[in-house]
């Protein structure tokens, strides 16, 4: 099968490296901001618990219903950005995030978490197709596997940001101030990719006007695609419990202040990070030696699932736990780009909007089921069970690896 991405998109002479640098770089910071977005309510869900009077399930539906919002736009607006191009769709996105900030900073209850939940969800719905979007079309070829590592590294970077963000601005005066201090800074990012929005422009996906009336779902119709979907969601229910109840679960296992806590979630986002860009030149290196992308997924998701799985056991006290987790956040980095690489393979010729949507569908529906069902371990006190039952969702996306590699070697 043919998984080439827009035909006509990258010109034919060398790109210099200064352009390829410069998309990469724009790219990047949304994608931050995205990933910033992802945690613009759950660093200060403790203090939302004590201000309003909520349990663990009603902060876990919370982020349900942000990543409801966002997997099923994330699924609708890669059609948008094949019709419009991704730029217009990118800065819509995160004028969301500007208004669902503003909005925060003058809650006064869960009804108005909820608002806020379901403005960030559709600020966050686009990025992906439209992020992958620009890097296929806009990155020479010979640089594209370090264009996801970067892509991974800043969001990352983003997830690693939030909670110190907010909860330090919140240290130093209160959680409203924070959230008017968010609202700043996605200004100030919209206002540099605004600035520099040649380099985001896309080519629109010519329409076929003889074309059926299915014809642009077709891609449904590939198994490849589904495994693809299935590998997203199942590690995402992972990443959603260190995000979400990690700082819970050393606090109540452990005894660790909630600031040493939530610094344990920026330290797996920054090795994570460390892990993204390291697994970078694993993807260029395993290009050139003809690893499959699939084959390196496996090992480092599999690593990351046995350390997940150690800190379950609770042999490691505290700080063994919490060290352990930031090398987990290593171990499934560096997998990032060839995860990216994987689904690139995937990706039928003039569909880049489409499968991205579709597959990265899979990480907001991830997001969404997460902490239902781990928030309801929370409830009961089975703490260290939900560490141990996130290690085994992260061991069966392997599984759902290897498939997306048997159906793509």
């Amino acid at each position: 099968m043919n998984t080439a991405t827009l035909a006509g998109a990258r010109p034919a002479n060398p790109v210099p490296l200064r352009q390829d640098a410069t998309v990469i770089g724009l790219v990047g910071l949304a994608h931050a901001t995205s990933h910033f977005s992802h945690l613009l309510l759950a660093p200060l869900f403790p203090i939302f618990m004590r201000d309003f009077g909520l349990s663990y399930s009603d902060v876990g539906l919370l982020m349900t219903l942000f990543f409801v919002i966002s997997g099923t736009g994330q699924a609708l607006s890669g059609f948008l950005v094949d019709r419009v191009g991704a730029r217009p769709v990118l800065f819509g996105a995160i004028s969301c995030f500007l208004v669902a900030s503003l909005v925060a900073s003058q809650v006064t209850g869960y009804a108005g978490l909820v608002v806020v939940a379901m403005l960030a969800g559709l600020g966050n719905a686009p990025f992906h197709p439209a992020d992958f979007t620009i890097l296929n079309q806009r990155v020479s070829s010979q640089r594209l596997g370090h264009a996801f590592s970067a892509h991974g590294l800043t969001g990352n970077l983003g997830w690693a940001l939030a909670p110190a963000f907010l909860v330090g601005i919140t240290a130093l005066a209160d959680w409203r101030v924070a959230y008017q201090s968010a609202a700043v800074l996605y200004l100030c990012v919209l206002g540099v990719l605004y600035w520099k929005r040649a380099f985001l422009k896309t080519e629109v996906a010519p329409r076929n006007m003889h074309a059926t009336p299915g014809s642009e779902l077709a891609y449904l119709r590939l198994p490849v695609v589904w495994w693809c979907f299935a590998f997203f969601l199942l590690s995402t229910m992972t990443l959603a419990v260190v995000q979400t109840f990690a700082p819970s679960i050393l606090r109540n296992l452990y005894g660790v202040s909630v600031e040493a806590a939530t610094l344990t979630v920026s330290a797996y986002m920054l090795c994570g990070a460390v892990g993204m860009l390291v697994g970078g030149f694993v993807a260029a290196y395993g290009q050139s030696h003809r690893w499959s992308s699939d084959r390196v997924v496996v090992v480092s998701m599999t690593a990351g699932a046995l350390l997940l799985l150690l800190c379950a056991t609770g042999w490691l006290g505290g700080p063994g736990t919490m060290v352990a987790l930031a090398a987990t956040g290593f171990a499934v980095g560096v997998g990032g780009p060839s995860r990216d690489m994987m689904i690139k393979k995937a990706t039928p010729k003039g569909a880049t909007g489409r499968v991205y949507g579709t597959v990265y569908s899979g990480l907001d529906v991830g997001f969404a089921i997460s902490p239902l069902v781990f928030g309801a371990f929370m409830d009961r006190g089975w703490y260290a069970l939900t560490l141990a039952g996130a290690a085994l969702v992260l061991f069966v996306s392997v599984y759902a690896a290897a498939g997306v590699g048997r159906r793509t070697g």
